[in-house]
């Protein structure tokens, strides 16, 4: 009588966790795009874009399903992008 208990409150206790992949890459990359817009560290939106896709949707296929990990990620990836950038122009 008990022994699915347990298993049904977990699955009702995470909802959030079984969003289709589509609804994750789309939430992480507005994250990523949010604080990066918001700090003022976003440029051009035609490189970041493909560069933040990029991040989260390597990291959708390796696995990884928390958003804010994703996001987080991401935001790194881009920061690494522009610092290379910045390194580039320089020399």
């Amino acid at each position: 009588m008990f022994a699915d208990l347990g298993t049904l409150i977990r699955t009702e206790r995470c909802p959030c966790m079984n969003e289709p992949l589509s609804i994750l890459l789309e939430n992480s990359i507005q994250i990523a795009w949010d604080y990066l817009e918001r700090t003022g560290e976003l440029g051009d939106p035609a490189v970041a874009s493909p560069i933040l896709l990029d991040s989260i949707e390597g990291l959708i296929r390796r696995g990884e399903r928390r958003k804010l990990m994703l996001s987080n990620k991401a935001i790194d990836a881009y920061k690494r992008f522009k610092a290379d950038q910045c390194l580039k122009q320089a020399s």
